[in-house]
């Protein structure tokens, strides 16, 4: 049996979880890319004030949110990826560890909210 088995079981599901969240924040800007380049090919067979609201919607920050999203996305499997190993070495170490603070995953999770909102108010206002 190994040592500390649940605990290593944890860290385990908790790394599969972040990797899982990870992988729908990257396709959910590869969903953005398509959309946008979806828009742009509409804008050009539109015409007239269809057209302007179009290539509006498609503007500036429609070219690179998505990439954005998807390069969060693999931060943050990078990001689960060494704390997973840390963790790992940290439940094999014998001796007594304080308790560490969660301040990344704040910070991403910060960052994933400020996109969406911002990608949100972006649709509302186009």
């Amino acid at each position: 049996m190994i040592r500390a088995f649940s605990d290593h079981a944890a860290n385990e599901r908790t790394y599969l979880a972040w990797v899982r969240t990870g992988i729908a924040v990257v396709a959910f800007g590869f969903l953005i890319e398509r959309f946008n380049l979806f828009l742009l090919a509409v804008a050009n067979s539109a015409e007239g004030n269809q057209k302007l609201r179009l290539e509006r919607l498609a503007g500036p920050l429609g070219r690179y949110d998505g990439l954005a999203l998807i390069a969060g996305g693999l931060l943050l499997i990078v990001v689960a990826t060494a704390r997973f190993f840390r963790t790992g070495h940290l439940i094999d170490d014998p001796e007594t560890h304080a308790d560490q603070s969660v301040r990344a995953e704040l910070i991403l999770m910060a960052a994933l909210v400020v996109a969406v909102v911002a990608f949100t108010g972006y649709l509302v206002l186009a």
